[in-house]
């Protein structure tokens, strides 16, 4: 299947949560949201905004998949030192 194929096809009413994470800096170069959820726990993570400098990196991210996967995904980030806040419903991504 094309590239193009999969993000045509439509999403599924799957959970869709959104977090504020803060990483530190031996964490900096890890591609832990961009590979490791979706690789490891089976999420689709979105980038939505971003802020990195040498001493830590500040990231808001929606977090796409099944309930209990998305817990997996935020207590295994948690797990590796990464400060997660979760964004209510109207919260924006002000960095």
């Amino acid at each position: 299947m094309t590239a193009a194929r999969i993000l045509r096809r439509p999403r599924r009413n799957m959970p869709l949560r959104k977090y504020f994470c803060t990483f530190p800096q031996e964490l900096i170069r890890e591609p832990i949201i961009s590979h490791t959820l979706h690789a490891e726990f089976g999420v689709v993570p979105n980038i939505r905004a971003a802020s990195i400098t040498d001493q830590m990196a500040l990231v808001a991210v929606e977090i796409e998949g099944e309930q209990s996967k998305i817990d997996a995904a935020v207590a295994y980030l948690r797990g590796r030192g990464v400060q997660v806040e979760e964004i209510k419903d109207g919260g924006g991504y002000r960095l």
